[in-house]
């Protein structure tokens, strides 16, 4: 019968879960003033901790076996030899399975610096490997003699087949690479004398080169290297031709500014980015880097995938001096991890974030709340007593 008299309004009243008292019976007091703010210092905290919480990227990482196969690895490189002219290096890349890349020069560039790390005017490679002089080399270029438009240099036996021209010192001396000929009595080949490779030599010794670019392996145990010497193969094996040089000795002091093994995403660590290797010795070396690829795949969160590698690396230096039969150069060997690693960008929703702040707001005020009334409450309790034991 009661329901039946009251309006919708009042009806509605009854599902009140937070009824009010009357303002004249709120109490007050410094105590609650106290937890008031501090709940308010507390709650601000965290919520800000929440909001930066919400703003950040986490990392999901899982382990397992690598099943990719046929697949071919970039490796970038940017490295500088202080004391090592570009004319003397060679890029040569190998691997198990018998595939051999040697004298790289597509996007590999190669720029000559002074004894103070400065680049200076000369050749440079372009991405198709060709080598092209700097406008300000022009007048060097201008007194090199102009050759008759019929003229065949000699290959001096190297030629594939007979009939074939030879009519540049690098022509010819490609030739001998491909025959698995040492280059050593260049003194005696019309082109080099014409183009003063001796005197070319002989000035760029006291120069240093930075070597970056780019090239591509197969995903499997192999190695590349950066070694003095035109390299080529004879009766199976890997030669670089070092007597050209006419040097004692190969000063394979390097920093080594970067160097990745595929494409780069957000947190990698390459260990050997800014090593540098110093050699105080009169004697050449051979600098070995021992690296184990971890095939990695990164997927971001917006569902791109990038599919990389991490490497960890352990390292050798041995001395290269005429008796030891080892070949000076900085060598990076590489194998591949049976073992892949899955990174997941995971963020937390809305939703999430929402919730959280929910749950902050009304654990720290419910908290608050319970401090503050076992205060107000043990403070009057503790009044009384004392009242009570005045009137006694």
């Amino acid at each position: 019968s009661t329901w039946g008299h009251l309006t919708p309004m009042e009806t509605l009243k009854v599902f009140d879960a937070y009824p009010k008292t009357l303002e004249d019976f709120r109490v007050k007091t410094n105590m609650g003033a106290v937890v008031s703010l501090v709940a308010g210092t507390v709650i601000a905290y965290l919520v800000l901790a929440e909001f930066m919480l919400f703003l950040r990227t986490d990392t999901r990482q899982e382990l397992q076996v690598d099943n990719t196969f046929g697949e071919r690895v970039r490796i970038n490189m940017d490295i500088t030899f202080h004391k090592l002219p570009c004319s003397m290096l060679s890029v040569d890349a190998m691997d198990v399975s018998g595939e051999l890349q040697l004298d790289l020069s597509a996007y590999i560039f190669k720029k000559r610096l002074d004894l103070e790390g400065r680049a200076i005017s000369g050749f440079e490679r372009d991405a198709l490997g060709r080598e092209k002089k700097s406008t300000e080399n022009a007048t060097e270029v201008a007194t090199t003699p102009e050759l008759p438009p019929d003229y065949c240099g000699s290959c001096y036996g190297a030629e594939e087949k007979a009939g074939d021209c030879c009519n540049t010192c690098d022509e010819v001396r490609e030739a001998y690479r491909k025959k698995g000929w040492a280059f050593v009595q260049h003194q005696g080949i019309e082109q080099c004398v014409r183009e003063g490779f001796s005197e070319t030599l002989t000035a760029e010794a006291t120069e240093g080169c930075s070597v970056t670019g780019h090239l591509t392996v197969n995903k499997m145990a192999g190695n590349f290297h950066i070694a003095p010497g035109k390299s080529y193969q004879m009766s199976n094996m890997h030669v670089h031709d070092i007597q050209t040089v006419g040097a004692s000795y190969f000063n394979l002091s390097h920093t080594i500014r970067s160097l990745s093994f595929g494409t780069a995403y957000p947190g990698v660590v390459n260990p050997l980015d800014g090593v540098t290797k110093v050699s105080g010795v009169a004697v050449s070396a051979m600098y070995q880097y021992f690296i184990k690829l971890v095939p990695t795949t990164y997927t971001r969160d917006d569902g791109h995938v990038i599919s990389t590698n991490q490497f960890s690396v352990t390292e050798h230096m041995r001395l290269a001096d005429a008796n030891s039969q080892l070949l000076p150069g900085v060598f990076f060997h590489f194998d591949p991890s049976p073992i892949s690693v899955h990174l997941t960008e995971s963020s937390r929703s809305l939703a999430e974030f929402l919730t959280s702040l929910m749950a902050i707001v009304g654990g720290v005020f419910t908290v608050a709340g319970v401090v503050d009334s076992a205060i107000y409450h043990g403070q009057r309790s503790l009044a009384k007593k004392l009242e009570l034991g005045k009137h006694s």
